[in-house]
Protein backbone atom coordinates (compact mmCIF):
# COMPACT_ATOMS: atom_id res chain seq x y z
CA UNK A 1 0.00 0.00 0.00
CA UNK A 2 2.52 2.23 0.88
CA UNK A 3 4.34 1.22 -2.35
CA UNK A 4 1.17 2.39 -4.23
CA UNK A 5 1.00 5.70 -2.73
CA UNK A 6 4.58 6.68 -3.10
CA UNK A 7 4.32 5.78 -6.87
CA UNK A 8 1.37 8.46 -6.84
CA UNK A 9 2.92 11.20 -5.01
CA UNK A 10 6.09 10.59 -7.37
CA UNK A 11 4.22 10.51 -10.78
CA UNK A 12 4.03 13.95 -11.93
CA UNK A 13 7.50 14.53 -10.70
CA UNK A 14 8.29 10.87 -13.21
CA UNK A 15 6.10 12.16 -16.28
CA UNK A 16 8.51 15.94 -15.88
CA UNK A 17 12.26 13.99 -15.84
CA UNK A 18 10.68 11.67 -18.93
CA UNK A 19 9.99 14.50 -20.98
CA UNK A 20 13.15 15.95 -20.05
CA UNK A 21 14.75 13.04 -20.84
CA UNK A 22 13.23 12.97 -23.90
CA UNK A 23 13.33 16.61 -25.30
CA UNK A 24 17.50 15.86 -24.18
CA UNK A 25 17.76 13.03 -26.98
CA UNK A 26 14.88 14.96 -29.57
CA UNK A 27 17.81 17.97 -29.13
CA UNK A 28 20.93 15.83 -29.53
CA UNK A 29 20.01 13.51 -32.32
CA UNK A 30 18.75 16.93 -34.06
CA UNK A 31 21.75 18.57 -33.55
CA UNK A 32 23.48 15.58 -34.33
CA UNK A 33 22.35 15.16 -37.36
CA UNK A 34 22.71 18.64 -38.54
CA UNK A 35 26.49 18.23 -37.92
CA UNK A 36 26.31 15.42 -39.83
CA UNK A 37 24.50 17.46 -42.97
CA UNK A 38 27.08 19.77 -42.48
CA UNK A 39 30.09 17.85 -42.58
CA UNK A 40 29.18 15.95 -46.01
CA UNK A 41 28.71 19.46 -47.49
CA UNK A 42 32.16 20.43 -45.80
CA UNK A 43 33.12 17.12 -47.40
CA UNK A 44 31.68 17.94 -50.85
CA UNK A 45 33.95 21.23 -51.17
CA UNK A 46 37.51 21.72 -50.87
CA UNK A 47 37.67 21.44 -46.64
CA UNK A 48 37.55 18.09 -46.20
CA UNK A 49 39.83 17.81 -43.76
CA UNK A 50 37.54 20.00 -41.47
CA UNK A 51 34.37 18.70 -42.87
CA UNK A 52 35.21 14.61 -41.54
CA UNK A 53 35.81 15.32 -37.74
CA UNK A 54 32.10 17.38 -37.68
CA UNK A 55 30.62 14.30 -39.21
CA UNK A 56 32.06 11.50 -37.00
CA UNK A 57 31.40 14.39 -34.48
CA UNK A 58 27.57 14.35 -35.30
CA UNK A 59 27.48 11.11 -36.30
CA UNK A 60 28.45 10.08 -32.46
CA UNK A 61 26.08 12.49 -31.01
CA UNK A 62 23.07 11.39 -33.12
CA UNK A 63 24.06 7.86 -32.16
CA UNK A 64 24.05 8.24 -28.63
CA UNK A 65 20.94 10.23 -28.68
CA UNK A 66 19.29 7.24 -30.05
CA UNK A 67 20.96 4.34 -28.08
Amino acid sequence: MIGFLWSLVTLPFRLIGTAVEWGGRLLGATSGFALMVGGVALCSGSLVILGVPVFVVGLVLTLRSLG
